[in-house]
């Protein structure tokens, strides 16, 4: 059985099982804040706004473990108790194999996607309001309307599709006191 689980910040902006790995070998399947570029590594930053679980032994450990440890860890995020988890080495310990997934496919305002031809959903993290968070998606939700737009306008005439890029997240960034463009 394969479990799914998502946070309510996340957009859709295609079927993102698709990018999602079929191999029955793989315990778990990860969002990322940053990507290294390797899948398979412990460095990548995770997040838990999307993931895809495996049901077995090996998961319902690591969620039992996961859920203490979170009962205790007063002011921690459920997502900070998992991650000092795997860094105190929980996926060798219990034999997890896990994909973290990459944020060309699974983007985020931690770290946007580059490509508007690949992204499946964006995640509104490294955000601390839900004000911010709904102004940014919003804006997320205006450029992906102005891209598909555009790709039809560019198929009609023949032509390639122009380069495109984010709104910068300013809710975001305004909401941690932050001023400027962090996208250049």
């Amino acid at each position: 059985i394969l479990i799914f689980s998502q946070d309510t910040d996340v957009m859709w902006l295609r079927n993102p099982f698709t990018k999602l790995s079929r191999n029955e070998s793989e315990d778990l399947q990860i969002s990322t804040d940053v990507f290294s570029g390797n899948p398979w590594s412990e460095d990548n930053f995770i997040n838990t706004g999307f993931y895809s679980i495996r049901s077995n032994n090996k998961t319902v450990a690591l969620f039992d473990e996961w859920y203490s440890r979170r009962e205790n860890a007063t002011g921690k995020k459920e997502q900070d108790v998992l991650l000092g988890l795997i860094r105190e080495g929980v996926l060798r310990r219990l034999d997890l194999r896990v994909r973290f997934l990459d944020t060309i496919f699974f983007s985020g305002f931690c770290e946007d996607s580059k490509d508007f031809t690949e992204v499946t959903t964006v995640h509104a993290n490294c955000c601390r309001s839900i004000t911010a968070k709904v102004f940014d998606l919003t804006a997320v939700l205006r450029d992906w309307k102005r891209f598909k737009w555009s790709r039809k306008k560019m198929a009609a005439a023949n032509g390639t599709a122009a380069s495109w890029r984010w709104t910068n997240h300013m809710g975001c960034w305004r909401a941690w006191g932050v001023r400027g463009n962090r996208n250049n």
